[in-house]
């Protein structure tokens, strides 16, 4: 008689993740591609369960007769947070807003409440914030002290998803803000709150709802140690958009850029300033990251990144000084270390700079980070300046890559960098080659093309200077 215990030949996968499809011979917890737990289930033969339905209340209609008017976005009144949405608001859409503890997301959140609504076309919009982790009564303080207090705003504090839906029906509002996705647990889940189960069907049922109602709802979102959102990966496939909250927590900047957006660009940034009083736009913080002074001073150097498409001009601080260590230290402050140290043995190398024993600090002015390769040039400059102690002219900014054979690379947006320049009044530029035959230079700024290291010190900190 045949066996009937399943048996499967040697290296056949017997074991699938239901949620991205990884196979494997035996049975783990985890995924092994995904890292989601509990969803690594036997395989089988796949078979239809859902039978086709009796009835259809909103049929299939020809492309050219569909509302577009639904997807209208709706300014929420934060011009900066607009921005980064792609115009504001769409009903029905699902928006997560993720960052670290105490970086100021339930504060922005609740400023976009209230603007929400207060800004009404036909009248105030009925807005409806829960909170999964404060009082309504605390959240009510800190809407006196960031004046976000509006008559149709509602507060409730709730951890319960079947009593958030039920606020939700009795209120009927046009915008839900949920603070946060992982506090909210549902009593027909397994698990507490915050876990994979639990996490999946707080979304699934807050967007059933979005889309059923038309409703723009606002998830903050929690992240783990490396930055990353924490939850099961499918959240972000789940939402419309996601919103990414960032910046230093010893700084006022915050900086707010969009993952994902079924809605607009992902490459817009939005720039607040926070304070004890709330947090406000900045439409042009360029201001925030230079020091002010009214001197030239060895070793600094402004240069103009781009944050998404929004140009930002920062300067960058270095001193270097002799060092009584047989390993110099190499210190830096908004700045990628490896990137610096790689600067470093370009600048020994090919432009024969005395670096090896000595000490060298960098940093940003104002709390930015800057990441992007076109800062390399800038650094340059900065580290050249202080070992030689001679400034470089006031009114000069400098952008380009670096590479390990001492050029200097072009860089994206060289054009929308020197009009930043020339509008805050910078009047020269050190540049890669290449940008003066790309387009027309503004006016009132003088651009000088150095296609390496060397000749960016020589003729930045020497011909320059001389002038």
């Amino acid at each position: 008689m045949a066996s009937t215990t399943r048996r499967t030949t040697r290296g056949a996968a017997a074991y699938r993740c239901s949620e991205c499809g990884w196979q494997t011979a035996k049975w783990v917890g985890r995924c092994g591609e995904c890292q989601a737990w509990g969803t690594v289930a036997e395989a089988g033969a796949v078979t239809a369960r859902t039978a086709p339905a009796a009835s259809i209340e909103r049929p299939a209609l020809p492309i050219g007769d569909v509302d577009v008017t639904h997807a209208v976005a709706r300014p929420t009144g934060v011009a900066e947070f607009d921005r980064v949405l792609g115009g504001g608001l769409v009903p029905g859409a699902v928006v997560l807003v993720a960052g670290e503890p105490g970086i100021g997301k339930s504060t922005l959140l609740l400023d976009v409440a209230a603007r929400a609504a207060r800004s009404g076309e036909h009248g105030d919009r009925t807005v409806l914030y829960v909170s999964g982790e404060e009082s309504a009564a605390q959240v009510r303080s800190r809407a006196e002290r960031i004046e976000a207090m509006a008559r149709t705003l509602y507060l409730a504090s709730e951890t319960d998803l079947a009593t958030l839906l039920a606020q939700v029906e009795q209120v009927g509002p046009e915008l839900l803000v949920v603070d946060s996705v992982q506090t909210i647990s549902s009593a027909e889940v397994e698990g507490s709150a915050g876990n994979v189960s639990q996490v999946r069907e707080v979304a699934a049922s807050l967007i059933q709802v979005a889309k059923a109602r038309g409703i723009a709802v606002l998830l903050v979102g929690h992240v783990t140690k490396d930055g990353s959102i924490a939850g099961p990966r499918v959240l972000e496939h789940l939402v419309d958009v996601v919103v990414q909250f960032e910046g230093d927590r010893h700084s006022r900047l915050r900086l707010v850029r969009a993952v994902k957006n079924r809605y607009g660009p992902t490459d817009e940034v939005g720039c607040f300033d926070l304070s004890d009083v709330g947090i406000v736009g900045l439409t042009d913080p360029s201001g925030l990251f230079l020091s002010g002074r009214t001197a030239a001073v060895a070793g600094t150097c402004v240069t103009v990144t781009l944050e998404g498409r929004r140009p930002l001009v920062t300067e960058v601080q270095a001193l270097v000084t002799s060092s009584s260590l047989a390993t110099p230290r190499r210190a830096t402050s908004g700045l990628d270390t490896a990137r610096v140290n790689m600067i470093l043995a370009v600048l020994d190398k090919r432009a024969q700079a005395p670096i090896g024993g000595s000490d060298a600090y960098l940093s940003t002015v104002g709390g930015v980070r800057l990441t992007e390769p076109a800062a390399d040039l800038a650094v340059t400059l900065a580290l050249a300046g202080a070992i030689t102690d001679l400034p470089l002219p006031e009114g000069t900014v400098a952008f380009g890559e670096v590479g390990l054979a001492g050029e200097v690379r072009p860089v994206t947006g060289a054009h929308r960098r020197l009009a930043e320049a020339a509008r805050l009044g910078f009047t020269r530029a050190v540049v890669p080659p290449g940008v003066l035959g790309a387009g027309p230079v503004p006016d009132g700024i003088a651009v000088l093309e150095v296609a390496t290291v060397a000749e960016a010190v020589g003729r930045a900190l020497h011909d320059l200077v001389r002038r």
